[in-house]
């Protein structure tokens, strides 16, 4: 017995499947959702626990000196020189800016105390230093 065949042309889709699109837009959504909040912004310091208040997020800059003594203006790294500049802008400019400073609990007390000394020669009077809490 023949087999027969029908000639006609096979219907190619032409629409694209978005079920498998959507599942990977909300996986990797997702993944961002979850790792965003771990990500540390900012310089890797090892701070000092102490019990402090909770830091406001209003008008803001952050000094931060890492333990091989390398300054950094908002994640910037900068010299003295530099953030002596910039800090005398801030204190001429708008001292109602609030200063954090992040420095190592392994430096030397000296190293925060110059950086204290820029500050106070550029007349701010609202800094803060920051601590990880306990």
């Amino acid at each position: 017995m023949a087999r027969r065949t029908s000639l006609v042309s096979l219907n190619t889709i032409s629409d694209i499947n978005m079920t498998p699109l959507m599942d990977l837009t909300f996986i990797l959504l997702i993944t961002f959702i979850i790792t965003f909040p771990l990500i540390e912004q900012g310089i890797a310091i090892n701070l000092p626990q102490g019990k402090a208040a909770d830091m406001m997020e209003s008008k803001t800059r952050s000094i931060s000196l890492n333990f091989a003594k390398q300054l950094y203006l908002d994640d910037v790294p900068v010299s003295q020189d530099e953030l002596r500049a910039a800090m005398a802008e801030i204190g001429s400019s708008d001292p109602t800016t609030t200063i954090y400073v992040r420095a190592d609990r392994k430096l030397p007390y000296g190293e925060v105390v110059d950086v204290m000394k820029i500050l106070h020669d550029a007349n701010i009077t609202k800094m803060a230093l920051v601590t990880q809490g306990e």
